[in-house]
């Protein structure tokens, strides 16, 4: 039966794919108590890296955007998995941080992460609203466009 939350998924024509596996030294969540802590995600999706480049030189706000929310995706793919598959055991989104890999005279990051924050309020409503983080960085891996990482609360 689906639950909740994969139903709001299928509504907003949303699919979650499959979680990416570290490309490095690291775990991709860490559950300790009832918070989930996600790794930093970027904007990979089942045909490899999306939205390379810095965010105002090769890249536009819009599509700095679209990386966040792709990030946030993912983000939520490795909370299924640390979910045991039910989204439904997500009580709050606590927190996201966000790095745009962003020009030199690029100053709207709190928009571009907003793609991914957005995304957190139409998947899970009033418990996706979260403390935040949002700043530009001179690049990031891969020279993706955006990074995002993220805390929940899980019953």
């Amino acid at each position: 039966m689906r639950g909740r939350i994969e139903t709001r998924l299928q509504q907003l024509g949303l699919d979650l794919g499959t979680p990416a596996a570290p490309a490095a030294n690291y775990v991709p969540y860490v559950i300790s108590g009832n918070q989930v802590f996600i790794s930093g995600q970027i904007p990979m999706s089942d045909d490899g890296l999306q939205f390379q480049g810095k965010v105002g030189s090769d890249l536009t706000l819009n599509q700095g955007q679209e990386a966040a929310k792709l990030c946030a995706l993912n983000i939520l793919a490795q909370l299924k998995n640390a979910c045991d598959g039910d989204l439904d055991r997500v009580t709050r989104c606590v927190k996201l941080g966000g790095f745009v890999n962003a020009g030199a005279d690029f100053d709207q990051h709190p928009a571009v992460i907003n793609g991914a924050s957005d995304l957190m309020v139409e998947v899970f409503d009033e418990i996706g609203r979260h403390a935040r983080f949002a700043m530009g960085a001179a690049s990031l891996p891969f020279n993706v466009a955006v990074e995002v990482d993220a805390i929940f609360e899980i019953a």
